[in-house]
């Protein structure tokens, strides 16, 4: 393993002192653009962390509440400068995601908070109804003449550098233990996938940087070799996608990440006129962290940025998750990606056999740096063909999760018979195809009726395509047991057969096994159309390609369903909120 990143971010700004680190286009604010050097970063960072050594000691958590910008780059820098736990979070306000926020924080119980002048008074308001922190520092005003008081202190890679807290799309949001050595195997890994160029690649995101793959891809790859990390507000991105792809435009060479979800807004969005003005053919390494990937987000982006000069080799479909700092595997470097159709039935019985029509998975490539295996029920490796649950062994694998030792037990310190040493068990469903990766699904979201296996992704696909009055990305489908009743708001509604504005029946007492509930978002132009109808085409599309009943379909409205830190529906909580009837 190379130098910790921390003693890369000190050579950097030795060797490069005036050259761009970390650049931020504040869209929110006008368009402007602020830039740290390598010099300036690591000042700064020095700077904050001998204030947070004076008022912290080792172990202490440091709870990042600060807005996208380089003062949260600053704020994690310095927590890790200061052998001080960093707990990246974010500002209150993200619409949808208080509540996450408020677990988190509360979970990590921090000793300090860190935020900006600018975000204080929100924070303010958020700590009246947390346990406050011993102290609450605001980054910018921070003076940079601390930094003549640094002095450096040993640490060892398998210290503690920062709790990740998951995005909790099938659970309750849980702190990884992610430590120096982590961290540093992680961006050496995605760096050895990227093949970026020392001081030459630029990395240019939106993903925020709470985010696993945000703060590894915008802040620690870069340290790697000296390069420049171009960055930008999420909701900048949502608000007009087209600002990504300029950013893109302006390199020769950069690399970049998104979910599915981006890659279809985008194409989407992106007007002909905005097209005029971009040039994609720069573009390396275009990441896909979704599971799964899907084939149309790949096909989509391509055929409406084919004619801005972007390679199809470009789309890098990968899999990874917070356990194991964020990547695990990934196609290579030019490598186009490669899409498999495979029998429905067959893969329904934890088989892939490929086959002229089915189900369309696109691989998630070969692990770079670490140790995949798919594994069955009785702790063996499966061989290819054969579905079961994803394992991970490498230096990039969490240690544990924060203050959960039983469950971290369970997930971290699995045996794989055969094999040496402990496996991280993923929770996700997968198989090995021609040495490559597909991922199916998870093990918690699989539906089993009558004793077949279902996946959701593949419901959420079909319903979405089946009116044009459901919105796409926003379908959350899962079982629910037969005796289930809904309860709260929406009680009577359910048990009088009319939930939401499905107009379907609900949930019927006493009912046995489980049963198949889809829930979609309306559309922007579906205001007007008739639930009854959207309903008998949802039922009727998942019957014939799924040969399955959906025992309740209901149409709410836009903005309505859970999503995780990554747009990623929340299934689980879905459930949740399905059962107290909060879909109304």
């Amino acid at each position: 393993m190379r130098d910790t990143l921390l003693a890369q971010v000190a050579r950097w700004a030795r060797e490069l002192p005036k050259e761009p680190a970390y650049t931020f286009v504040d869209h929110l604010g006008g368009g402007t653009r602020h830039t740290l050097t390598w010099g300036r970063a690591d000042l700064k960072a020095r700077a904050l962390a001998v204030r947070l050594r004076e008022l912290a000691g080792p172990g202490d958590r440091v709870a990042l509440l600060v807005p996208q910008g380089l003062d949260y780059v600053v704020a994690m820098l310095g927590t890790l400068y200061a052998r001080l736990v960093a707990v990246p979070l974010f500002a209150p306000g993200l619409p949808g995601h208080g509540e996450r926020l408020a677990g988190a924080y509360a979970d990590a119980d921090p000793a300090i908070v860190l935020t900006t002048t600018p975000a204080l008074p929100g924070v303010t308001d958020f700590l009246a109804t947390a346990q406050a922190p011993k102290h609450v520092l605001t980054v910018d005003t921070v003076s940079d003449l601390l930094a003549d008081e640094w002095e450096p202190a040993p640490f060892h890679p398998g210290d503690l550098a920062y709790l990740q807290y998951t995005s909790g799309s099938t659970r309750t949001p849980a702190g990884v233990e992610i430590t120096h050595g982590n961290l540093t195997a992680n961006a050496t890994q995605l760096w050895e996938l990227f093949r970026a160029t020392p001081r030459t690649s630029v990395a240019a995101l939106w993903l925020p940087l709470f985010h696993d793959m945000g703060l590894v891809a915008t802040v620690a790859m870069p340290m790697m070799g000296g390069n420049q990390a171009a960055f930008m507000d999420p909701v900048a991105f949502v608000m007009r996608p087209v600002r990504w792809l300029r950013l893109l435009s302006e390199f020769e060479d950069v690399f970049t990440a998104g979910p599915n979800f981006a890659y279809e807004y985008t194409a989407a969005r992106v007007t002909p006129e905005e097209k005029a003005g971009l040039d994609l053919s720069g573009v390396r390494v275009m990441l896909n962290g979704a599971e799964p990937v899907r084939p149309g987000a790949i096909e989509a982006f391509d055929a409406a940025f084919a004619g801005c000069g972007l390679r199809p080799e470009a789309h890098t479909p990968a899999y990874g998750l917070a356990e194991a700092t964020v990547f695990v595997t990934a196609t290579g470097r030019d490598e186009r990606p490669v899409v498999t159709a495979f029998d429905r039935d067959a893969l329904r019985d934890g088989r892939a056999v490929p086959a002229a029509t089915g189900t369309r998975l696109v691989s998630c490539g070969r692990p770079y740096g670490q140790r995949v295996r798919v594994v069955g029920p009785s702790g063996r490796a499966l061989p290819d063909g054969e579905v079961g649950e994803i394992w991970v062994q490498g230096p990039n694998v969490a240690r544990a999760y924060w203050r959960d030792p039983a469950r971290g037990a369970e997930v971290f310190g699995a045996v794989l018979e055969g094999a040496e040493g402990t496996w991280l068990r993923t929770g996700d469903l997968g198989v090995l195809h021609d040495g490559r990766l597909y991922v199916t699904g998870r093990i918690k979201d699989l539906i089993i009726v009558d004793g077949r296996n279902h996946y959701p992704q593949d419901i959420e696909a079909t319903a979405q395509e089946a009116h044009p009055a459901i919105r796409r990305d926003r379908v959350a489908a899962f079982a629910v047991p037969g005796d289930a009743v809904a309860s709260g708001p929406g009680a009577a509604l359910v048990q009088g057969g009319a939930l939401g504005q499905g107009g379907a029946l609900g949930p019927v007492p006493g009912e046995a096994g489980e049963r198949v509930v889809v829930v979609a978002e309306r559309s922007r132009g579906g205001e007007g159309a008739d639930a009854e109808e959207v309903a008998r085409s949802v039922r009727a599309a998942v019957r014939k390609y799924h040969d399955l009943s959906v025992h309740d379909f209901v149409l709410t409205t836009a903005g309505t369903l859970p999503r995780t830190s990554s747009g990623k529906i929340a299934r689980r909580a879905c459930l949740r909120a399905y059962l107290e009837g909060l879909f109304v």
